[in-house]
């Protein structure tokens, strides 16, 4: 409560009495370090978080075949407190443990589905696109199992998923993923949230990659539309989504006009060049 409060200090103390009643290899002292851990990182005492983060680890590890649920459950939490730290290989590697730790809990696959989105989700963010979609894919599969086709935690993973997929040049999977997450927000948040909108946003980022103008101008459309309604607060994107709008629109010109350019029939003075070199008629095939 005190550290939900704010009052660090008086936590941190309250703790400190606390970790003196508690058994030395029991679970109740790996989770007062843990909030001793959050109190201080709250501080910014990064290396003293650290320290009693690396205890808590030492006790849990001693716990995983007796009570894995709760070690799962408590490295889950202590990766969010590395991950506040910027310490994402740590993270990382925290909540693959808990991962093969909930895989043999048939009752709790919904929770591997989750613990396998933020790996995946921490993967993409530190660079590791191609490790990140084996985990976001089954991220996806396991949470609609779990909650329904629809529900709101699928479309946030297959926004990652499409964000992996542009990373690697693979825009048409790309589109897939991100029009699978703009329907499931439209139904499950409305069409005018935010994460909708945003939605809306990678898919027209996706046709631009693949170079359908038309498409990507016709979401982008529907973006600048849906933040228009949210008025002042969200100015600066709108001024933004304005922007690439123009771009857009500029690229799709261009598109055209190199079109027409290469539909035109060759000048004559290329049709008597090659009349003289009869070699420059061969087709692809032959050659």
């Amino acid at each position: 409560m005190q550290i939900a409060l704010g009052r660090y200090e008086e936590a941190i103390n309250t703790l400190k009495g606390v970790v003196q009643q508690t058994d030395k290899e029991g679970e109740d002292r790996a989770m007062v370090f843990t909030s001793m851990a959050k109190a201080l990182c709250n501080q910014d005492k990064f290396a003293d978080a650290k320290r009693c983060l690396e205890i808590a680890c030492g006790i849990l590890e001693k716990k995983e075949r007796s009570s894995p649920l709760v070690v799962a459950e408590a490295f889950m939490e202590i990766s969010m407190q590395y991950e506040a730290m910027n310490e994402f290989e740590i993270a990382i590697s925290l909540l693959k443990r808990a991962l093969t730790m909930l895989e043999k809990l048939p009752q709790e696959q919904h929770s591997v589905g989750s613990v396998s989105a933020r790996i995946g989700w921490l993967l993409l963010l530190t660079g590791n696109v191609e490790q990140a979609i084996p985990y976001l894919e089954d991220a996806a599969e396991r949470l609609k199992e779990s909650f329904g086709s629809k529900h709101y935690g699928v479309g946030y993973v297959y926004n990652n998923l499409g964000a992996a997929y542009l990373e690697l040049d693979r825009p048409q999977s790309a589109a897939q993923v991100f029009a699978y997450a703009k329907d499931i927000m439209d139904v499950s948040l409305g069409p005018h949230h935010m994460d909708s909108i945003e939605a809306c946003q990678n898919l027209s980022k996706a046709y631009a990659a693949m170079g359908s103008y038309p498409l990507a101008i016709n979401f982008q459309e529907k973006v600048v539309e849906g933040l228009e309604g949210h008025g002042p607060s969200a100015q600066e994107e709108l001024n933004e989504a304005i922007q690439v709008l123009e771009q857009l629109k500029e690229k799709a010109s261009t598109s055209v006009s190199e079109t027409l350019m290469n539909a035109l029939p060759l000048p004559q003075e290329d049709e008597g060049f090659s009349a003289k070199n009869p070699h420059s008629g061969i087709s692809a095939m032959e050659r």
